[in-house]
């Protein structure tokens, strides 16, 4: 096969695109690729030679545009105003995605090829997406940071002067869990439990079609220029079956794939090709993948770490972490990272509904499976001994002998959470941190983050803690986890109420200017019409099943204990779904809520449901393992 193009590179000249494209004419359509607010990406098939001639056109938005219908833009691309313009983004880089079922007939007989082409989504003269949001909202945190420095030269902690800053780099990177299973077949979650608990897959050998589809995902990846760091086994899953013609059946594993870290927006745009790469490449072997949040209830959901960084540029070139101390053994971090870090945390309320917007995402955030609940962090027990408590909100990641590798790692994300709109979020909240930061000592400001609850600080909230070097699950109740750290959010409508019960913490995180009023009530608008939606047409739908499969069992030989559990599944089961005259089901009492609006009920009534169902699931696990 002759050598396919795969990516072109940031900022290539008009003049240059063409000339490649031209060059690879197994290069058929190009496809332009917004992200609205809920992280969708539009994907069309245009024609290369329609690209080429009117480059121009494609530069300035004229020539593709969509609608309201096609993106979510609620509130803001609405039916009777629906035109949307798509120009291009040529400060990235594009990636061209290749159809290894569609071969090229017209001489090259290469796999036929579309370029992906970030762009941008225009109403009424306004970029209105979630690219746009990320991108602005840099420009403005430069600005401002860059000012700061120049204000406050000598910052505690620093390794570099203020005055010396001329520039700054964005950095973040995440890593993508996902579950592969084999089409059609289901396994025991009963018995894939066990095997997460005894740990027997974590670092387990892949073997068969998994082993060929990872490799073959981390060899495509290499070659769009992702510099994959490592592919290997997470926790959940259990070993499969061979069949008579030595193929393995009842494959169901979860898989990691970690790779080099970007500028911020370039980043969140590799993750969105890095997902449709694996997905490709495991259909093509056969396997389905779920980047769901918690495909599984009961077993080790998919998580999307984030890491987030900052650097400054000096006018020799040299680029600087600033978060890194001057320090490493004395200090944990610089003033700047101080900062930063209380920012995130003081402001996450805010930063955390466009962390977890659907049902599946807080589905995973649960005790037990190293899914983060508690807005805290860990800086370890002492600057000499970098922490790795895995059950917070914030790790710092520190290396003592490279300080470029000191930076935050969200741990709450997922692989379909709006990247773009989560580091806009973050990197404003970094930014007010930053502003008081830079006026203190590192000691006052190790100081005010390690304070206890009701405490009284200059920034953090009096009644908070956010520090614990503990087992956050296991060394406090639910209780004490709800006083000292917030209690957490429920259900997609508990956490969108943040957006309104924190107006203080949304000026922060808006104070850019990028992410508007208008932007975060479309996005919330969206997230409660999904949830909504998904909560009849799909959740209760999947909870009618299993009350329905609760059945009782006949039996010769019936215990009191038999009689007893059925009598209280009876009644859950009553409870849950089935309607009288006078009385309506729990289920008929969420659709109501839902269809009339009174969404506070609803969100009651979703907790209450999920509660009485895992009641319901282990009762009649209990009752048919004992009918004999």
């Amino acid at each position: 096969m002759a050598e396919l193009l795969y990516t072109i590179k940031a900022n290539t000249p008009k003049e240059e695109i063409i000339r490649q494209l031209r060059e690879h004419p197994e290069i058929k359509f190009v496809s332009l690729v917004g992200i609205d607010l809920a992280g969708n990406d539009t994907d069309e098939k245009i024609p290369v030679r329609l690209f080429i001639k009117d480059i121009d056109e494609f530069y300035a938005g004229r020539a593709v545009q969509t609608d309201g219908s096609s993106v979510v833009l609620p509130g803001i691309a609405t039916l009777n105003n629906a035109k949307v313009d798509m120009p291009v983004d040529s400060s990235v880089n594009w990636f061209v995605d290749y159809n290894y079922e569609n071969y090229d007939n017209d001489g090259t007989n290469l796999p036929v090829g579309t370029l992906r082409i970030p762009g941008f989504l225009i109403h009424e003269g306004k970029r209105v997406d979630s690219r746009a949001v990320l991108t602005d909202t840099l420009v403005n945190v430069k600005r401002e940071l860059v000012n700061l420095f120049h204000a406050h030269p000598e910052i505690d902690g620093l390794a570099v002067s203020g005055k010396e800053i001329i520039d700054l780099v964005f950095t973040s990177a995440t890593e993508l869990e996902f579950w592969v299973k084999t089409p059609l077949e289901e396994a025991s979650v009963e018995e894939m439990t066990a095997s997460q608990v005894m740990q027997e897959q974590y670092w387990e050998r892949t073997h068969g079609a998994v082993r060929c589809a990872l490799e073959q995902s981390i060899i495509e990846l290499d070659k769009y220029g992702f510099q994959v760091e490592m592919g290997h086994k997470e926790v959940g899953g259990l070993k499969a079956q061979i069949n008579e013609s030595g193929h393995l059946t009842h494959v169901c594993e979860q898989l990691e794939i970690d790779w080099r870290f970007s500028d911020a927006v370039q980043a969140a745009d590799n993750e969105i090709v890095v997902r449709t790469v694996v997905k490709e490449i495991f259909r093509a072997n056969g396997l389905e993948v779920t980047f769901k949040a918690k495909p599984m209830i009961g077993l080790a959901g998919n998580g999307e770490h984030t890491h987030i960084g900052l650097a400054a540029v000096t006018a020799d070139g040299s680029i600087h972490n600033l978060f890194a101390a001057k320090n490493p053994e004395k200090d944990y971090m610089s003033a700047v990272g101080y900062g930063a870090l209380m920012g995130l945390l003081k402001n996450y309320e805010v930063i955390n509904p466009f962390v977890s917007a659907t049902n599946d995402s807080l589905n995973r955030l649960k005790p037990g499976f190293e899914a983060p609940v508690c807005i805290v962090t860990s800086l370890g027990h002492t600057p000499k001994i970098p922490s790795r408590n895995r059950t917070i909100l914030v790790s710092l990641i520190r290396d003592l002998e490279n300080p470029m590798a000191t930076r935050f790692e969200l741990r709450s994300c997922n692989p379909y959470t709006n990247i773009y709109l989560v580091l806009a979020a973050s990197y404003s909240a970094i930014l007010d941190g930053v502003k008081i930061a830079v006026k203190h000592k590192t000691s006052e400001l190790l100081a005010e983050l390690s304070k206890e609850a009701g405490q009284e600080g200059f920034y953090l909230e009096k009644n908070r803690a956010y520090r614990s070097e503990k087992d956050v699950f296991e060394d406090y109740t639910s209780e004490e986890r709800d006083k000292l750290f917030g209690k957490p959010p429920a259900t997609v409508w508990e956490n969108m109420e943040a957006l309104k019960n924190y107006p203080d913490k949304v000026k922060i995180i808006s104070s850019g200017g990028a992410l508007t009023e208008k932007i975060i009530n479309g996005f919330r608008e969206g997230a409660l019409l999904r949830w909504k939606t998904e909560l009849i047409s799909r959740i209760l739908p999947e909870l009618r099943e299993i009350v329905r499969k609760a059945k009782k069992i006949d039996a010769e030989f019936v215990t009191d204990l038999d009689a007893y559990n059925w009598n209280k599944i009876f009644l859950l089961r009553a409870a849950l779904a089935k309607d009288s005259i006078d009385e309506k089901s729990l289920f008929t009492q969420l659709i109501n809520a839902l269809n009339s609006g009174e969404y506070s009920t609803a969100s009651g009534l979703q907790v209450e449901i999920y509660a009485k169902i895992e009641e319901l699931k282990a009762l009649y696990d209990a009752y048919e393992k004992n009918m004999i």
